[in-house]
């Protein structure tokens, strides 16, 4: 939800620079400030390519330089419209093209995908060398619009773009796309777990950040009324990203920084007869402190404040029970949950086989999960339990074997799309963005918006914090227990869950078991249980499956299973591996 009393302040801040700037400033200052707030445009174009999707993109000038070129070629046809709209029809025009440059993204990844971008701007930096900008040989300057032909005018023009993508961008990452880069970013399987297209996501990124680069190279076109490549340079690329690593883009307030700091900062040390080494000086102490955070400086700040008013916010709150004082029947153990009337399964693998190379990770594997069931499916380290939740959950695609969802075959399709079909699963690290809030995750996890009160519902079952609360400042158990409720709010078939309850005490496990064996009534959602703690198996499961070295050495209710001697033998490293 945007945040009114921030985005009201910031609009009285533009408001009384519109005033301010072009009434008070010399003409020098008030076309430095127009050069600040365009380059600012431009980097909020890195704050949605780096700062949210994490893609490291070294081409946005090249973008910036697409608008310009369009922009420039319409004034020079006289073409309808006028300048506002040639500037979307510039930045549309970038769009195609960042697509295009986004597709290696699809395959690659971190610095090799940084030498793609690069080679672009290298390649584009030829093309503008060798060619001239439309206008430049008939000498014909782009008219500006009549309400802001003047400078100060023009001010107000590019404040008003850059507050309109400002909130545009604000509304635009409270959707579940937007939201869904900052996954990527983290990370990209927990994403195509949660049902998305990281394809479609990281595109959809390159394509808003050329649109905004494109506005962006428009506007200095209209600033400069002819523009040369040399505006465009690839080293600018280079050095813009270098910036929106250490400040942060993907804030307003970050982008407005690293326009002011690219844009004025030499003048304003020369005007202040400063020696100009003090800005590489200032630049080099933002690095350490980025390396040293490991997040950009208005990142930084904002999850400072955000971080204390939830702490503020907790301890208003009752404290919770310690230990000790939960309830005897949370804790005292119980029988296995019997097993589901209903015998159609939801989960139905059959002959599941993995081979790396000659080694054989899984040999042959059966496994039911029945409708409205909790099954688990244990063994020692090793025994293949990682590897049969990968090959069903779609991200390990060379097996043999048949995996069905209700009757439907998965076998073709990719993680996102079995996520979607109605299968969610859960990882045994979690990897969480930290500026989200837990609803939002919870959000991002169930495809669609939930209600406050779905939400409070399923963070309350699991017994995690309130929903405001950050995900910065959730322990490593509560995560777990986020990335458990995410699961089952997207309401799937079937949930595999890879050991949720890492992080809990025995007391906290427990009550997991016998929360999760709730779920299949309460929430509609069968589970697929691997853990190593038999205590929470016995508390959640009505049927167990085991592995070892790959094969199932035991399968059937959970009380036979666990009391058989091979399992406990497996447990206790002496188990016979089958020979076949």
């Amino acid at each position: 939800m945007i945040d009114k009393r921030s985005w009201g302040i910031a609009l009285a801040v533009a408001a009384a620079a519109c005033v301010i700037v072009p009434n008070v400033l010399p003409p020098y200052w008030v076309y430095l400030a127009i050069t600040a707030v365009v380059s600012s445009v431009i980097m909020q174009s890195y704050g949605v390519i780096v700062g949210r999707a994490g893609v490291m993109s070294l081409c946005q000038m090249s973008f910036a330089a697409i608008g310009a070129w369009v922009v420039l070629r319409l004034n020079l046809s006289d073409a309808p419209g006028g300048f506002i709209v040639w500037l979307v029809i510039g930045g549309l025009a970038a769009v195609p093209v960042g697509v295009a440059i986004g597709l290696p993204a699809l395959r690659i990844r971190g610095v090799n995908l940084a030498v793609v971008t690069f080679g672009f701007a290298v390649a584009a930096d030829i093309v503008l060398n060798a060619n001239q900008f439309p206008g430049t040989t008939e000498l014909k300057t782009l008219q500006r619009p009549g309400l802001f032909h003047t400078n100060g005018g023009y001010f107000i023009l590019v404040v008003i773009v850059f507050m309109l993508l400002s909130l545009g961008l604000a509304w635009f990452n409270r959707t579940r796309l937007g939201m869904s880069w900052l996954e990527i970013r983290y990370s990209e399987r927990a994403a195509a777990a949660h049902g998305i297209s990281v394809a479609r996501s990281k595109l959809a990124a390159f394509a808003l950040s050329a649109f905004i680069a494109g506005i962006g190279g428009g506007l200095m076109a209209g600033q400069l009324g002819l523009v040369v490549s040399s505006n465009f340079a690839m080293g600018q690329s280079l050095a813009l990203f270098a910036v929106a690593i250490l400040i942060g883009p993907h804030n307003p307030e970050g982008a407005l920084m690293g326009g002011i700091f690219g844009a004025v900062m030499a003048t304003i040390l020369e005007k202040l007869r400063l020696p100009q080494d003090l800005g590489g000086i200032l630049f080099g102490l933002s690095a350490i402190f980025a390396l040293r955070s490991g997040v950009s400086q208005t990142d930084f700040t904002r999850a400072r404040k955000r971080e204390a008013a939830a702490r503020k916010m907790l301890e208003s709150l009752p404290d919770k029970p310690r230990e000790a004082e939960v309830p005897a029947s949370e804790t005292t153990p119980l029988v296995p949950p019997p097993a589901p009337a209903g015998d159609q399964p939801a989960l139905d693998v059959r002959g599941l086989t993995v081979k790396y190379g000659e080694v054989v990770a899984l040999d042959n594997i059966d496994l039911t999960v029945p409708s409205g069931g909790v099954v688990g499916l244990i063994g020692p380290n090793g025994a293949g339990k990682s590897t049969f939740i990968a090959a069903v959950s779609g991200f390990l695609h060379s097996y043999e074997g048949t995996v069905e969802l209700e009757g439907r075959s998965l076998d073709k399709l990719s993680p996102s799309a079995r996520a979607s079909s109605g299968m969610r699963r859960t990882f045994q690290t979690t990897v969480i963005a930290p500026e989200l809030t837990q609803y939002e995750y919870l959000s991002i996890g169930a495809n669609r918006k939930l209600s406050k009160q779905e939400a409070d519902e399923l963070l309350d079952f699991f017994g995690c914090p309130p929903g405001e609360v950050p995900v910065s400042i959730v322990d490593v158990g509560s995560r777990r227990l986020l990335d458990v409720a995410a699961a089952i709010a997207a309401r799937p078939k079937v949930a595999l869950l890879d050991e949720p309850a890492a992080g809990q005490s025995a007391a906290e496990s427990l009550k997991l078991g016998r929360r999760l064996a709730e779920v299949p009534s309460r929430f509609g959602v069968s589970i697929l249980l691997v853990e190593h703690d038999m205590e929470l198996v016995r508390a959640a499961c009505a049927q167990v499956t085991v592995l070892d070295f790959g094969h199932v050495i035991a399968s059937g209710t959970t009380q036979e299973v666990l009391d058989d001697p091979a399992v406990m033998a497996a447990y206790l490293g002496t188990a016979d591996v089958p020979l076949v």
